[in-house]
């Protein structure tokens, strides 16, 4: 598992409960967990990538997983989506193994928003959030009022109302993953898993992004799963935070536990010092100074 550190909580030790205590010593409470994973394995083709996963989301909770390109977290995500299934362990969404449940079912219950590329012909975007409504229709797919006032409800929250007409296509990559975002919000699930949601936006719609993720934990009763790079991002969005390298969850809890120096360097390789808990960025050496010269390393 490697080596777990005092200050942050080891994965065998990940709380079953409903609610989580940060170094504050306020405890948040939280609703019942929605999505779960229990000694679960995830990889290809029957080849473990992480493994000894325990996880838990609960209503009203953002869970972000965080660690070098390559650790396995899109596969995490892939794997709690129900898109891969496990090399091991188990994905229970809603107290139910996931692997058991119709699709219909958990499409009802689960909405997923990855890096990969959508691709449509003709579509407006309208069309495209249009399509998250479809658990909820009827063989026929036909859409209800109801179903209109999602759809048109979730475009204004995201502030693609406006693009309703225009087409999918033709959109900046970050206008379509808003778009996205939108569809996945008005399939009014309750678990939303994002893989780095905040690609190819820029600061103003990261921050604003990140601010709708929360509001929608708060006011709709959904948990949330989703990975960052952004790691000032990750720390002031986040509830709970999961750092996966080498294969394995190296730590995780409460951002105050998690962003510090310690667990921040170790995670990444970085140099001793080169994370600032403060900020939560990254310190850089003066030009042509070594660490010790620099006065932030050796500590």
């Amino acid at each position: 598992m490697g080596e777990t550190h005092d200050h942050v909580t080891a994965v065998r030790d990940l709380p079953r409960g409903s609610s989580h205590r940060g170094t504050s010593g306020a405890t948040k409470a939280y609703g019942r967990a929605v999505l779960e994973a229990r000694s679960l394995a995830v990889g290809y083709d029957a080849k473990p990538l992480v493994e000894g996963i325990e996880l838990e989301a609960h209503l009203g909770q953002v869970v972000t997983l965080i660690g070098p390109n390559g650790a396995g977290k899109s596969t995490m995500l892939k794997t709690l989506a129900g898109h891969l299934a496990p090399c091991g362990g188990a994905v229970y969404l809603m107290g139910r193994d996931l692997s058991g449940l119709p699709v219909a079912e958990r499409a009802r219950e689960l909405s997923v928003l990855l890096t990969d590329r959508v691709r449509t012909d003709l579509l407006t975007c309208m069309d495209v959030v249009e399509m998250g409504r479809h658990p909820h229709t009827g063989r026929l797919g036909m859409l209800s009022d109801e179903d209109r006032m999602q759809v048109r409800a979730a475009m204004e929250l995201v502030h693609v109302w406006d693009l309703r007409h225009r087409d999918f296509m033709r959109l900046s990559d970050g206008q379509r993953q808003r778009v996205m975002l939108a569809r996945a919000i008005c399939q009014q699930p309750r678990v939303l898993i994002l893989d780095e949601p905040t690609n190819y936006l820029d600061i103003r719609y990261q921050i604003e992004l990140l601010d709708i993720l929360r509001r929608l934990v708060e006011g709709r009763e959904m948990g949330i799963v989703m990975s960052l790079h952004e790691l000032p991002l990750a720390r002031v969005a986040s509830d709970w935070v999961v750092c996966v390298k080498d294969g394995t969850v190296l730590a995780q809890g409460t951002p105050e536990e998690v962003f510090v120096a310690r667990t921040i360097d170790e995670l990444y390789d970085l140099e001793p010092g080169s994370f600032d808990p403060v900020t939560g960025g990254i310190r850089l050496a003066r030009r042509g100074a070594t660490r010790s010269e620099d006065g932030e390393g050796c500590r």
